[in-house]
Order: structure tokens, then sequence, then C-alpha cells
């Protein structure tokens, strides 16, 4: 079992990173991977791993939906008005309509053999969705009208519905039958009570994650009961785990409605828990999704291909193509989307991966007539739209969406710390690199020392090079020297690497001294785009931003 794991691991990250240096999603390379090391190629997994492959994935989405809810915006939920909510049926009940309508013609299946196959197939999966739509957020795409917004919202509410109806259509095509409630006289059927289990799924997940959320706020801000972020972020993935565990023994809510609730609750209750939080989910979601991708590729039934891979490309592209899209369009109607950012939806949010993985051998397993293409065609749905949804999403953005300003406060922004740290041969070189070393390991950033040679002689540059190796020693940094005006020389510097901040000494405490010895810094702070940080002899430390 740990040989599997690590052969997971490993292979997983250095080909999914191979996967990217070629211009492809990683999770491309994390598919095939798994299809190599699973039991359809070279059987390396052991059956312990593969047995919990539905725990872990469990486990994986909880994670990523997780990282949605925390980056969720209500403001632009809110600017959307219905949009989202119409993005979390529409499209998806009208591609299962059209596959179930092409199923009965091309397999010669029965309405609701075709609506169960177009409910596993319509389903979509936040594995590939939601970080693709956190990425456009990073990024800015799409932000100022809230799409990535209402992209994540519309997935997590359409799955809730597909679920319900298959379950339904499970219990009718089986031997359970149709259930059927009596109530004050009134006898309903299950799918008459559809709607109403709908509303309450989705109003019980809302609440439930609210209510968690209150709970994390009070456990971990008001009481103060860990102590770092990571304490934090495993008490939170515990909590959302909990709930969709709960979910599957008392079916009443959705689970993973409930996990995402509850991170889009903490942004509302406590901001800064929300962020550190976002951290510490980012970090999880490496090794998750490692495991998702991989252990997806493993489960894919590749035999179970051959006889249907024609009909079954022409049914995805008709439950694509002509169902979703009409779905995408009734969502739209009326909004400020313009025709690009309509058809934006087609890559950013048709992905098939986690939810088909989960549910797509059930109706074989309960003996169910069409069970093997229903299986074959969710197999097939995954490789085809998962690396096709991950790839379009980042590709069409740049020319479908417009770029918008960044709001730091609801994602995670991938900045790199690089400190500038302009010294002399001066005693005061000694105190801005142990100030810039502090820095660094706050920032977990890097270094440049830079020396601007004037009248220094080479020794004293050793000097300053033997200095930097032993106060930087755990740090990465570059040490540079350049000729030139020394003000100058700082800011070009600065501005070819793309620096953070400078740190620079400053000399001089009297009037007559800030004239004569502190013109370096003074024309630094006057000239520089990029914040400057002083200090002075005396350990003074001055703060001077100038943008």
């Amino acid at each position: 079992m740990l040989a599997s794991v690590l052969w997971i691991l490993m292979m997983g990250f250095f080909v999914g990173q191979l996967a990217r240096r070629l211009g492809a999603p990683p999770l491309i390379g994390m598919i095939l991977v798994g299809i190599i090391l699973g039991p359809q190629v070279r059987n390396v997994i052991s059956e312990d791993v593969l047995g919990a492959a539905d725990e872990l994935r469990t486990l994986a989405v909880m994670i990523i939906l997780m990282k949605a809810g925390l980056g969720l915006d209500r403001e632009k939920l809110a600017q959307q008005g219905t949009v989202a909510l119409r993005l979390g049926f529409l499209p998806a009940a009208t591609e299962a309509m059209a596959i179930a309508f092409a199923a009965m013609v091309i397999f010669k299946f029965n309405f609701a053999t075709g609506l169960l196959l177009g409910c596993v197939i319509g389903a979509e999966s936040p594995a590939v969705i939601v970080p693709g739509m956190l990425r456009l957020k990073s990024l800015g795409w799409g932000v100022t009208k809230g799409i990535p917004d209402a992209i994540l919202t519309g997935s997590a509410l359409s799955d809730v519905l597909l679920l319900l109806v298959f379950s339904l259509l499970l219990g009718f095509l089986s031997d359970t039958g149709v259930e059927q409630i009596t109530f004050g006289g009134l006898t309903l059927t299950a799918l008459q009570l559809l709607p109403f289990q709908i509303i309450v799924q989705i109003f019980l997940g809302v609440l439930f994650g609210y209510l968690a959320a209150r709970l994390l706020v009070l456990l971990l801000t008001k009481q103060n009961w860990t102590q770092n972020v990571v304490q934090d972020t495993v008490i939170a993935a515990s909590l959302a785990l909990f709930l969709v565990i709960i979910a599957h023994v008392m079916p009443y809510f959705s689970g993973y409605l409930a996990a995402m609730a509850m991170g889009f609750f903490l942004i509302e209750l406590d901001a800064p828990l929300a962020r550190r939080l976002r951290g510490g989910f980012d970090s999880l979601w490496i090794v998750a999704e490692i495991f998702l991708f991989v252990l997806l590729g493993a489960n894919i039934q590749l035999q179970v291909l051959n006889k249907i891979l024609l009909p079954g490309i022409l049914i995805l592209a008709i439950g694509l193509l002509i169902g979703r899209m009409l779905g995408w369009y009734l969502s739209t109607l009326g909004s400020n989307w313009n025709w690009r950012e309509r058809l934006f939806l087609l890559p950013g949010n048709s992905a098939k991966a986690t939810v088909q993985a989960a549910i797509g051998a059930i109706p074989l397993s309960q003996g169910i007539a069409g069970g093997e293409i229903i299986l074959a065609i969710a197999a097939l749905s995954i490789l085809i739209t998962a690396p096709l949804g991950a790839w379009g999403t980042m590709t069409f953005a740049p020319k479908l969406l417009n770029k918008g300003e960044v709001d730091p406060s609801k994602v995670t922004v991938a900045t790199r710390t690089l400190l500038l740290a302009a010294v002399d041969t001066s005693s005061l070189a000694t105190e801005v690199l142990t100030k810039v070393a502090d820095l660094a390991r706050r920032s977990n950033g890097e270094v440049i020392v830079l020396h601007v040679i004037n009248t220094s002689n080479q020794q004293d540059i050793e000097q300053i090079k033997q200095q930097a190796k032993q106060l930087l020693s755990d740090i990465r940094y570059e040490f540079l020297t350049v000729t030139g005006t020394i003000p100058e020389e700082i800011i070009r510097i600065a501005k070819e690497y793309s620096v953070t901040a400078i740190v620079m000494g400053k000399r001089g405490h009297r009037p007559w001294e800030q004239v004569l010895i502190g013109s370096v810094s003074q024309a630094v702070l006057e000239t520089s785009p990029i914040p400057v940080i002083f200090l002075e002899s005396h350990e003074n430390l001055i703060l001077d931003f100038k943008f």
C-alpha cells in the first residue's frame, strides 16, 4: 500500500508537471499515470488503495469545494441576479434530456434509462471546474461581471439536481420501485416530491454550512483553540468532511454544498480566518489533486469503450452542443453577458470527471439493462471532457473574457517576494542584511544583494560577500555588483528584477548630515516606484513607501 502511495504521488506529480511544461493541464498527465498504473495496464496500485478510491475522491472533492467557497464573492453573485441559479439547473437539465432522447434513438433505451444516462453524463465536475474558475479569479478574467463565481455556484447546484434525479430513476428501474409518501391524506410519488427534495437539500445544505462556519469562528477565533494555520486547516477540513459524511448517512441535505457554503460564510463572518484557511486548503489541494486524478484514471474501464466509441462520442456531442448550449442560452438570457462570455461556457462549464467516476458503474452493479453502455460512456466523458475543459478554460479565457481587477481578499494571489538589499561598505551593511534576512524568512522570500561600485576596492566587496553568505545562509539570494550612479542603479536593478521592496541604510541624523550624506537615500525615495524601507544606524526603522 505504501509503495502504491509512492507511485501515485511521485509519478502523478512529475508527469503532471511534464504535461504543464508541454502546455497541457497537469490533470492530463495525472489521469494518464492512473491508466498506466491501474489494473488496465501495469496493475501496480494495490487493491487496498483502489478499494479506498471512493473515500479518497470524496476527501479531495471536499477540499476543492471548500476552496471554491472560500473564493466566492457575495457582491458578484448578487450582481448576477438569477444567472447563477439558472446555471445550476437549466444546462444540466437540458443536457440530460437531450442525451435521454438521443439514447432512445441510438441505443434503443426507454426514456427512464436514457434519462438515467443523461443524469450520469450531465453532472459537472467540481474537481476540474473549481480549480479553473479560481485560477481565472486570481488572474482577473471575467471577475468584473462575476462570471467565475456564477459558474462555481451553478456547478455545485447542478450536481444536487442530477444526483437526486439519478437516485429516483435508480429506484424506479431496479426492483425497489418508486416510493410513495402519504401526507395529510395526500399521496405523492417520488417524482412529485422531487422539487420539494431539491429545495430542502439546498436549504439544509446552506443552513448547515452557515452553522458550521459559526462554530469554526467560535473555536478558532473567539476561543483560540489553535495556534497556527496548519491547526486551523485541520479543524476546518475535519468539520467539512464531517458534513459530507453525515450527508451520506442522512441524505436530507447536500454535504458538498454544505462544505462550499461553509467556506463562503467564513468570508462574511471572519475574513482574516478565511484568508488563512485559503492558504491552508491550497496546500491540501496539491496532494489531493494528485490522488484524485490518478485514481480517476486507474478506475476508467478502457475495455468497455471498444463497442461504443463512435456512438458514445455522438451522444456526448448531442448533449453538449445541443442540450447544454440551450441551457446556457436560457441561463444567461436577459443578463449583461455578451456573446463571447456566453461562448466561454463551452470550455468553462462542460468538464466531466468526479461524479461520473463515482456513479457511472452503479447502474451496471444493480443489474439495470444498458448499465454497461452507461459505464462506458461515463468513462468516455471523463477521457474527453476533463482534459478539454481544463485546457479550454485557460486557453479561451483571455480570448473571450475581459480582464478586471483582482480582489486579493477572495482568492489566493500567488506573489513572489523578492527583496533588494542595497548595501555599501559601511557598518550599516550588516544591519541591512540582517533586516532583509528577517523579512525574507517571514515571507518565504528571496533576496538580491546589490552593491554599486563607487570607491570600493576588491577587499571591501569580498567582505560584503562574506557577510551576505553568513547572514543569508538559509535564504536563496543573488549577489550583484554594478557600476554607475548609485540611486539610478538601485532603481534600475529593482525595476529589472521586479522586486517587492528595496531595503537600504540611511545615514545622517542632523539636518546638515542629511544634506551631505543622506542624498542617496533621498534620491531613491523621490524617484523609486517601488516601496523603500530605510534603516538608520541606531536601529530605528523608518518605513517610506513611494509608488
